[in-house]
């Protein structure tokens, strides 16, 4: 009786044995600012990257917007309890850079994990902004954007304005807004993210500085110009066209897409990235085109600049981690992985061989406009174009937004508004610059 009980026994144990993992699977925490349609693609792409690597499992978390989740991760960091992932927006990038001692350069981490990250592998717009000063990569392009015109063409049919002809200039963009006006639209004009597109972007459009010191990438100590006959013209026709019930002020960053996607406003320049949810949510038919410019500037248009986010990692991991971020990194900008992101929700492709094979696949072609964001970040880009690259950016666009919201409400000229801008830019860039030295 004794042999078949131990032999049962044994097998107990064995079965017990077997059930217990070899060693547990590596946690990856990323805090990300995904939501809505985006979210969604975010959550899809981590459960693909965990079902194929059992060795790392990587926690996707919603923490807020890119305002609200940079400075979670910031506080975390302080706390001694940072996640090991964190998307930052664009206009953190010089805070994230000058942390010394928070963050972990992409290239270098990748490197030390024995599976190199190659930055020649990207879009050179995009590797170049996230790039250190000797070329080397310091965060992840994930979600690049660039700003766009979107137009609802069932109310340009409406308003008897040829929907394959959308607007190319100001000029042009007022008087479709004073025929749909006309049609009964309630609005024609609106504008996400106002500091972005309208100041940051518009500046690289038209071709002219947006800050001294090619925008920031040139020394820490860079100054605001923005200032000018130009800009107060714009800021003016803003202001103009918002008097004559043309344009609508919608709020600040994301807030004013409502306004386009429920078919309130007819118009709108928005993030290339948006495209995901006005195809999900939206009841009209819509086109997206180049951005509006000056006809009379001479070198406009010249290029948009890169919005969106990057993929920041923290220090003070532990090797495992970091081969478990380096193997992540290389699936989200693997050709499908990269290709597919682009395709669904209208982020620029941040890998050449992204762009190649949406090409290839003939995507374009059967959606016409997907190519818009491309094609204006495609270009040779100038001192006045490369993008903006300023500590506490995030801070002046507070201001900008604030001083906008004057302006188009007729509370201050735009002259005025802009002096403050300026002024008030100026003292944080001093700030900055002081805060990490030359």
């Amino acid at each position: 009786m004794r042999t078949p009980r131990m032999a049962l026994a044994a097998a107990a144990v064995l079965s017990a044995l077997a059930a217990i993992p070899a060693h547990a699977a590596t946690e990856i925490q990323f805090w990300h600012s995904m939501e809505g349609a985006l979210g969604d693609r975010v959550n899809a792409l981590v459960d693909e990257f965990n079902k194929n690597n059992t060795e790392y499992q990587v926690k996707a978390v919603y923490k807020g917007n890119y305002g609200e989740s940079m400075n979670a991760g910031i506080a975390a960091f302080r706390a001694g309890n940072a996640p090991d992932i964190l998307q930052v927006f664009e206009v953190g990038t010089a805070t994230m850079m000058y942390a010394k001692g928070a963050i972990k350069p992409v290239q270098q981490m990748s490197e030390e994990a024995g599976d190199p990250i190659d930055p020649k592998a990207f879009i050179g717009a995009v590797a170049g902004y996230y790039s250190s000063p000797d070329g080397k990569l310091v965060s992840m392009p994930f979600n690049s954007s660039t700003v766009v015109f979107y137009y609802n063409k069932d109310a340009f049919k409406k308003a008897g304005l040829d929907a394959d002809k959308p607007p190319k200039t100001w000029e042009e963009l007022a008087a479709a807004g004073q025929k749909l006006k006309a049609a009964g639209q309630e609005c024609g004009y609106t504008t996400s993210w106002p500091s972005w597109t309208q100041l940051e972007t518009f500046s690289a459009w038209h071709n002219v500085p947006y800050a001294t010191k090619d925008n920031g990438f040139g020394g820490l100590d860079a100054r605001l110009a923005i200032n000018t006959d130009l800009h107060v013209r714009h800021m003016e026709n803003l202001a103009k066209m918002g008097k004559e019930g043309i344009f609508q002020y919608g709020g600040r960053g994301d807030e004013p897409n409502s306004l386009f996607i429920s078919g309130k406003c007819a118009m709108i320049t928005g993030s290339s990235g948006l495209r995901a949810n006005i195809a999900k949510n939206a009841k009209f038919e819509f086109g997206t085109s180049t951005l509006p410019y000056y006809g009379d500037v001479k070198g406009a248009p010249q290029n948009t600049i890169i919005g969106g986010a990057s993929l920041w990692v923290f220090a003070n991991k532990k090797p495992e981690v970091y081969k478990g971020v380096t193997k992540f990194f290389k699936f989200l900008a693997s050709p499908e992985i990269a290709a597919r992101w682009h395709q669904q929700t209208g982020y620029v492709p941040v890998t050449k061989a992204a762009y190649e094979r949406t090409l290839k696949e003939g995507f374009y072609g059967k959606n016409p406009g997907t190519d818009v964001g491309v094609k204006q970040l495609n270009v040779e880009t100038t001192a006045q174009s490369r993008g903006v690259r300023l500590g506490y950016l995030p801070q002046i666009r507070e201001i900008e937004d604030a001083e906008i919201e004057r302006i188009v409400s007729g509370k201050v000229t735009a002259k005025e508004g802009l002096a403050n801008i300026t002024k008030r830019g100026d003292e944080l860039l001093e700030k900055f610059q002081k805060s990490v030295g030359n």
